[in-house]
């Protein structure tokens, strides 16, 4: 019995350490072959571009090629679904929109993925919503548009990349502060959105400002407002919701990547620590003021924690603005 014994400890403890030489030499491995980026929304949007910024810098950090690879529709969910459903070893990775995370599970019937199918690796950008209208519609401040709305009741229509994404939610914030009512027009995705709103087929939209900044500068758009704390670098003259007359209005969108949630922690733990390397970097800081956006890193701890405390949050605005399910 003592002979076995001694043999079971000294076999258990060679697998320990074949285990552990194993785990080392894949935390040290990884990324052996190309990294893809899943994004929820069509091309053009803030998510899409995000992604995109992210992918270009980290490729060189990681030393392997980082694809982006838009997935759109279902409010996130069919993007969602291929990476919850993908090989847990870090080489499919979501990138993520805050409205599909946090808000889109209050407003989903039929679940098709939680939480718990994910895990945190970290925040990239974080930027206000604006409130952007054609350039031909015969207002110019928010207050213009409320008044217009009230006038014209019914006849307004905006623009959202979804039945309860972050766009929807602040239309109806609006309605419900402004007291009025407007046509809610859902999309796949802010790209095919702003086509419309650019098209003239929309009135007005809620976004993050990345996508709308070429159009805004051309005069073919016009933001009326920003829906923060505080006025965006880029867009200087545009005042804040509550400068304008409307604090209830405040949304904020930020944009993350998580990873199926049984991938392993070294490699969850390596692209933190890139993606700190990228986000925190002067280059990614200038381009994501330039498009109206701020280069916000969080690790997984500080991205699990905004998660819980934003799902909390958004619950409340939900009910509150009266929004229904699918």
């Amino acid at each position: 019995m003592k002979t076995n014994r001694k043999q079971f400890t000294t076999l258990a403890i060679a697998a320990l350490a074949m285990g552990l030489g194993s785990a080392a030499w894949a935390q040290g491995a990884y990324p052996t072959k190309t990294v893809t980026m899943v994004v929820p929304t069509a091309a053009g949007g803030t998510t899409d571009l995000s992604a995109r910024m992210v992918a270009q810098a980290l490729a060189p950090v990681l030393g392997q090629s980082v694809v982006v690879d838009n997935k759109g529709g279902g409010n996130g969910n069919i993007a969602a679904s291929i990476v919850k459903r993908a090989e847990t070893d870090g080489y499919t990775l979501l990138m993520q929109y805050s409205g599909y995370h946090v808000i889109s599970p209050h407003l989903t019937k039929v679940a098709q993925w939680a939480q718990s199918d994910f895990q945190p690796i970290a925040n990239v950008i974080s930027a206000p919503q604006i409130i952007v209208v054609r350039a031909d519609l015969p207002v110019k401040t928010l207050p213009e548009l409320i008044a217009y709305a009230k006038a014209n009741p019914g006849k307004l229509n905006y623009a959202s990349s979804g039945n309860g994404s972050l766009q929807h939610v602040t239309g109806a914030m609006l309605e419900q502060q402004g007291g009025i009512k407007m046509v809610h027009v859902p999309y796949k995705g802010t790209g095919p959105a702003l086509q419309d709103l650019l098209g003239g087929q929309v009135d007005l939209t809620f976004g993050t400002a990345p996508p709308y900044m070429p159009h805004i500068q051309s005069g073919k758009l016009r933001v009326l407002a920003v829906t923060g704390k505080e006025r965006l670098p880029s867009l200087p003259d545009a005042p804040t919701t509550a400068e304008a007359g409307y604090p209830g209005v405040n949304a904020t969108s930020w944009f993350a990547l998580f990873a199926p949630a049984a991938v392993p922690k070294p490699v969850i733990d390596k692209l933190a620590a890139d993606l700190r390397t990228v986000v925190q970097s002067a280059a990614f800081k200038q381009k994501a003021q330039e498009q109206g956006a701020t280069a916000d890193y969080l690790g997984p701890q500080q991205l699990g924690e905004r998660v819980k405390a934003d799902l909390a949050n958004w619950a409340g605005v939900v009910k509150s603005s009266k929004i229904e399910a699918e």
